[in-house]
């Protein structure tokens, strides 16, 4: 018997997946559970795991390294409604098996799950490769633009903060206490650092990157 572990905040989606999972002679459902919190209490009796790549109450992505560290024997397939290929390489550089999209037929999750189930493939070699390349792109991108960050000074990331509040260079001015010139010279500086050509990319950049937010 294959044992599986279903995790999808949706309850609706779940417990069909269970239903359809349940009437099949060689699956039995371990469990199915709606949140990160409940997948890590039984996140070692799976054989395979079948994980919502898009939980909206925890990190998909920490539960599927975690599944794989507790549970390496077993295999993870995921199941987002995203068309993202980074999130699909990151999924796979997490520990996920196999990513499929939840418009697929209910016939081809049961096939990936026997598949996974029986030491083999949904994927291609050369497309599982393909994936671990994106995703060891998506980092070193990452790390550059961490490093980029890291280069801004104290003031100019307060001047970043202002710009996201939406204020103009009088504004941002007045509550730094500098000049208007002075305010106009560290967006130039931070342009340059953040290689951008404007304040909305360099907005777009920072928030992107979890250097500020927008409230």
């Amino acid at each position: 018997m294959i044992r599986v572990l279903l995790v999808d905040d949706h309850t609706s989606v779940r417990q069909a997946l269970s239903i359809v999972f349940e009437r099949e002679p060689d699956c039995t459902v371990v469990a199915q559970v709606g949140s990160l919190e409940e997948a890590r209490e039984v996140r070692d009796q799976h054989d395979v795991a079948v994980v919502d790549l898009d939980l909206h109450n925890g990190d998909s992505l920490t539960l599927i390294r975690e599944l794989h560290e507790a549970n390496p024997g077993g295999t993870i397939l995921t199941l987002t409604s995203s068309t993202d290929r980074q999130r699909y390489a990151l999924a796979v550089e997490a520990g996920a098996s196999g990513v499929l999209h939840k418009s697929v037929k209910l016939s081809e999750i049961i096939g990936a799950m026997r598949c996974l189930g029986s030491g083999g493939q949904v994927h291609a070699t050369s497309e599982l490769i393909e994936l671990l390349r994106l995703a060891g792109q998506q980092r070193e991108q990452e790390r550059g633009a961490q490093d980029a960050l890291a280069r801004l000074t104290p003031r100019e990331r307060e001047v970043l903060e202002a710009l996201a509040d939406g204020l103009n260079d009088k504004e941002i001015a007045e509550r730094l206490h500098i000049s208007a010139d002075t305010t106009r010279t560290h967006m130039v500086h931070i342009l340059g650092k953040l290689n951008v050509e404007s304040r909305l990319q360099a907005l777009v950049f920072a928030i992107r990157h979890g250097a500020i937010t927008i409230s």
